[in-house]
């Protein structure tokens, strides 16, 4: 019995939406990230980018339980001595969007194939999204 490896260039590809709406943060992304990685198919392989393509609707509506909202921040380098931080409850307000692609981000890996995986990966405040034209699946995650 031989080990199959997939080939890039044997991956088919599907679209999935996924509503965010009332959804943790943290479980949102784990399990996005998982589908980007294509850990969901059976022709998985480490190396290879096997995942689908996401497109994460309502990410304004995204919870985060506990005390989460004020006591989590994320810090950006401003080029001179200190950081800057900005709580998770003003960019909630601000940007939504960020904070889930962060997290989507924070969970795939941290090489140029993590960055191909990514790439794939859209997220929209509202539940309008431009991607009809690829008929993608309305994805239930639990």
């Amino acid at each position: 019995m031989k080990t199959f490896m997939a080939k890039p260039n044997e991956v088919e590809r599907k679209w999935y939406v996924v509503d965010a709406t009332d959804m943790p943060l943290g479980r949102l992304a784990s399990q996005v990230a998982a589908i980007l990685r294509g850990k969901n198919k059976a022709i998985f392989t480490p190396h290879v980018d096997t995942g689908d393509h996401v497109i994460v609707i309502n990410c304004d509506k995204v919870v985060l339980t506990g005390k989460k909202l004020t006591q989590k921040v994320y810090r950006t380098h401003t080029h001179y001595v200190g950081l800057k931080e900005t709580s998770y409850k003003d960019i909630m307000a601000n940007k939504p969007d960020f904070a889930v692609y962060r997290a989507v981000k924070g969970m795939l890996p941290k090489n140029s194939l993590g960055s191909k995986m990514l790439k794939k990966l859209r997220v929209y405040k509202g539940s309008e999204h431009s991607h009809q034209a690829q008929n993608p699946e309305v994805l239930k995650l639990v």
